[in-house]
C-alpha cells in the first residue's frame, strides 16, 4: 500500500464520479460478465441510483477515514461534502447515522469550520452535525468553546440558535469555561474596533452612498444601528469619552436626519452632513495619534481576567498539556498600518507570552480556510523526497474567528513586511520610497487614465536599480554562510508559494503582504482575502498576473535570478500538487462551496452580500462550479488550453513568462508597487 498521504484504501471507488464498477441487482437485473466493456449501459432512474452510490461511497468513505494512518482531512472533507449534498435523503440519512457511530471523535478536531457553517443544514443534515458537536464537546471543549462563540453570534438566526443551543448543553458541566469564552471573546471584539473606528469607518462609507450613490435609504440603515449604540450608553471609559466628546453633535445630525424623512427636504440632510463631517474630521485627528490602548480605559473586565480555564486561542493540541490564559497584558501596541490591527501578549499557565494581531474590520474565517490547505500542502511536501529534503513547507499561524468582523492571527516572530524593510534601507540610504512612482508621474500625470502603449513602466525601472531587497539580505546576513542559507531559502520559499498561491488563485500580493523571516530568509505571505482569482475579474486594475514575481524579487535571488533554484523548486513543487491533485480538490471543492466563504466569489463583480444572511443562489453555486473547473484546469496543466495538457515544465515556463512580463505588472495599482 502506497504511504503517500493522499492515498485512500478506497480511492478507487471514491474519486470516481459513477462508481460504474458496482452493479446494482435491481437496477441491472442481467448484470453482464466482469470481464466485459460496458458501453452503454441502461440508464437507472437517476434518484434511485443517486442514493445508492450516495450510500456505497458514505461506506468507503467511513472505511477509509477509519484506516487511514496520519493526516485523513481529504478523506473527511469528501464525507462532508456527502452528506452536506445528500444527506437529506433518509436513506442516505440512516447510512450516515449509522456510519458516525464508528468514527472516532478526534476525526471531527481537523473540520469543526466546516462544521460551524453548516449548523443551519436542513433539518436532517443539522440535527447529526449538533450531534456530532455535541459528542465532540463533551470530549474536547476546548477546542469547540471558540468557533461556537462566534457562531452564536452570527446575523443567521438558525445558525444562532443551534450554537446557543449546544452552549447552553455545554454549560451543563462547563459553565465556567463557556462564560470565559464569551468574556474573552467581547472583550476582544470591543479593542478589536473602538467606538471611534467604527463611527469614522462608518461616516465614510455612509458618505458614499449619498454623495456618490444618492443611496439615502443605505445611508440610513448604516448609521443607524451605531446611533442605537450610543443611546445604550457606554459600558468603559473609553466609551464615555467619545459619548461626552461627540453625542450632542451626532444626536443634531440624527435629529436633522429624522426631519428629512418628513420634510423630504434636502436642506435638513445637508445640516446633518455638516456636522457629520465636523465629527468625522475630529475622529481622524485621534486615530493618528492612536498608538497604544489600555486595557484599564478599553476593557477592565480583561484586566480582572486572570487564571482562566480557557485555553490560549489556537494552542489547544489534545495530545499535549493544556495551556491557560494566565492573565492578558494591559498595554495593546497600535500597528501603524489602515486597519490599525492591535497587538495582543496573553501569559499563558506554562510561564510563556503568547503573541496575537488583533484585527477589526476584515472577515478572518477564509485565512482559517486557507490555513487548512496549507497544513494539507506541507503534508504532501513532506511526503516526497526532493521536496521534504529541502524543507519546503509553508509559514501556517493560528487564526481565531471572534466574529464575521474581527479575528486573532498568531504572531509570526522574526519577520517583516516588505515593504517595512525597503523603507527602512531607502531612509537609511536617502532613497525617496516612492522614488519609481515620482518617475513615472514626470513623465505622466495621470497614470492611471492612460492606455496601456502609453505607460511609462520601463522608463521607471530603468532609471531606478530596484536592488534594495537583495542588499537588505546581505546588509542584514552576520557572514557570506548564513547569507547563502538565507537566499537559498529565500529564493525556495518564493517559489513554493508562487505555485500554492497560483492554484489557489492567490491575488493583491501587495508588499505589505509578503513578510521576510529575519533568521531563516523565508518569505511568509499573510492576508488571503482574495483568493480564486477574484482580483483577476475585479472592475478596477485587475490582475494579469499568476502570482508576484517582480524586479526586486528576482534580483533578491542573485546571480542565476530565476533559472536557478527558483525554476527546479517550482517545477519540484508543482510536480506534488499536480500528482495529489485529488486530495487538493478535497480540501478546494468544500472551500468554494462553504456558505460562509463563497459569497467572497461574488465580490468580483461588485456584487457584495452580507456574508451571514446569504442564501444559496444559483449565481453562487455557478461561480464555485467555475472556479472548481479552473483549479482542475491548473492541476492538470491545461489552464492555458484545454485542449492540450502542458509539461510541468512547459506550464512553469508559461506562468513565469506572464508573471515578469512587464504589459502585465504595468496594470496593477500603485499601492501594489509593480516597480518593486
Amino acid at each position: 500500500m502506497p504511504s503517500s498521504p493522499s492515498y485512500s484504501p478506497f480511492g478507487s471507488i471514491i474519486d470516481r464520479d459513477i462508481l460504474s464498477d458496482i452493479l446494482i441487482p435491481e437496477l441491472y437485473p442481467q448484470p453482464p460478465p466482469s470481464d466485459a466493456v460496458i458501453v452503454n449501459p441502461p440508464s437507472p432512474a437517476p434518484n434511485k441510483a443517486m442514493i445508492f452510490f450516495a450510500k456505497q461511497a458514505v461506506s468507503s468513505f467511513i472505511n477509509a477515514v477509519t484506516l487511514a494512518e496520519g493526516s485523513r482531512l481529504e478523506d473527511t472533507l469528501r464525507f462532508l461534502t456527502l452528506w452536506f449534498k445528500h444527506g437529506d435523503q433518509v436513506e442516505v440519512f440512516e447510512t450516515i447515522k449509522e456510519s458516525l457511530k464508528l468514527l472516532p471523535v478526534e476525526m471531527w478536531l481537523e473540520v469543526i469550520p466546516q462544521l460551524m457553517a453548516r449548523l443551519d443544514s436542513k433539518q436532517n443534515v443539522a440535527q447529526l452535525i449538533k450531534e456530532v458537536v455535541i459528542d465532540l464537546s463533551k470530549v474536547h471543549p476546548q477546542s469547540l468553546v471558540y468557533a461556537l462563540t462566534v457562531a452564536a453570534k452570527s446575523a443567521n438566526l438558525r445558525r444562532s440558535a443551534v450554537a446557543t443551543e449546544i452552549l447552553t448543553i455545554m454549560s451543563d458541566s462547563q459553565s465556567t469555561l463557556v462564560e470565559q469564552a464569551r468574556l474573552v471573546s467581547d472583550e476582544l471584539i470591543r479593542c478589536a474596533i473602538l467606538w471611534h473606528e467604527q463611527w469614522h469607518e462608518a461616516l465614510d462609507d455612509a458618505s458614499r452612498l449619498y454623495f456618490q450613490d444618492k443611496n439615502v435609504k443605505a445611508m440610513f440603515d448604516l448609521l443607524k444601528p451605531l446611533h442605537d449604540l450610543i443611546d445604550r450608553g457606554a459600558t468603559t471609559l473609553k466609551e464615555q469619552s467619545f459619548k461626552q466628546t461627540y453625542e450632542n453633535e451626532l444626536k443634531e445630525a440624527w435629529n436633522a436626519c429624522r426631519c428629512y424623512l418628513r420634510s423630504q427636504n434636502a436642506k435638513e440632510l445637508n445640516q446633518a452632513w455638516d456636522l457629520y463631517y465636523i465629527v468625522f474630521r475630529k475622529i481622524s485627528s485621534q486615530l493618528r495619534q492612536l498608538t497604544s490602548l489600555d486595557l484599564n480605559y478599553v476593557s477592565p473586565r480583561l484586566v480582572k481576567a486572570r487564571d482562566l480555564e480557557l485555553a490560549v486561542p489556537g494552542t489547544y493540541d489534545p495530545s499535549a498539556p493544556l495551556v491557560t490564559i494566565s492573565s492578558i497584558n494591559n498595554t495593546l501596541q497600535v500597528i501603524n498600518s489602515k486597519q490599525r490591527p492591535r497587538k495582543v501578549v496573553m501569559k499563558g499557565s506554562d510561564g510563556k507570552d503568547y503573541i496575537f494581531l488583533l484585527k477589526g474590520h476584515e472577515d478572518p474565517r477564509q485565512d482559517e480556510r486557507v490555513m487548512q490547505l496549507f497544513g494539507l500542502v506541507n503534508t504532501l511536501l513532506l511526503h516526497q523526497g526532493d521536496t521534504s529534503r529541502r524543507n519546503l513547507t509553508i509559514q501556517r499561524y493560528s487564526i481565531i474567528a471572534l466574529n464575521q468582523n474581527s479575528g486573532l492571527i498568531g504572531w509570526v516572530p522574526n519577520c517583516d513586511t516588505l515593504h517595512s524593510l525597503i523603507r527602512d534601507y531607502r531612509e537609511k540610504k536617502g532613497i525617496l520610497l516612492s522614488m519609481e512612482h515620482k518617475i513615472m508621474q514626470s513623465f505622466a500625470h495621470d497614470l492611471d487614465q492612460m492606455t496601456l502603449l502609453q505607460k511609462v513602466f520601463h522608463h521607471a525601472l530603468e532609471m531606478t536599480s530596484g536592488n534594495d531587497l537583495q542588499q537588505i539580505l546581505w546588509l542584514k546576513s552576520p557572514n557570506s554562510e548564513i547569507w547563502f542559507d538565507r537566499r537559498t531559502n529565500y529564493t525556495r520559499s518564493m517559489a513554493c508559494m508562487s505555485m500554492v498561491g497560483y492554484i489557489l488563485g492567490l491575488g493583491d500580493r501587495h508588499p505589505s503582504n509578503l513578510m521576510l523571516d529575519r533568521i531563516s530568509g523565508k518569505i511568509v505571505h499573510i492576508d488571503f482575502g482574495d483568493c480564486f482569482e477574484v482580483a483577476m475579474t475585479r472592475e478596477k486594475f485587475p490582475e494579469k498576473i499568476p502570482f508576484r514575481l517582480t524586479r526586486m524579487l528576482i534580483q533578491a535571488m542573485e546571480a542565476t535570478g530565476i533559472e536557478g533554484n527558483y525554476r527546479i523548486t517550482c517545477e519540484r513543487v508543482l510536480r506534488v500538487l499536480r500528482s495529489n491533485k485529488e486530495s487538493l480538490l478535497a480540501v478546494l471543492e468544500a472551500f468554494v462551496y462553504d456558505p460562509l466563504i463563497n459569497w467572497r466569489l461574488m465580490e468580483a463583480g461588485g456584487r457584495r452580500p452580507p456574508p451571514e444572511t446569504l442564501q444559496k443562489d444559483g449565481q453562487t453555486d455557478s461561480k464555485a462550479e467555475s472556479s472548481l473547473k479552473r483549479i482542475k484546469q491548473k492541476l492538470a496543466g491545461r489552464d492555458f488550453n484545454p485542449n492540450v495538457e502542458f509539461s510541468i515544465p512547459e506550464q512553469v515556463s508559461l506562468l513565469i513568462e506572464q508573471a515578469v512580463l512587464a504589459e502585465n505588472l504595468c496594470q496593477c495599482y500603485i499601492g501594489w508597487c509593480p516597480f518593486w
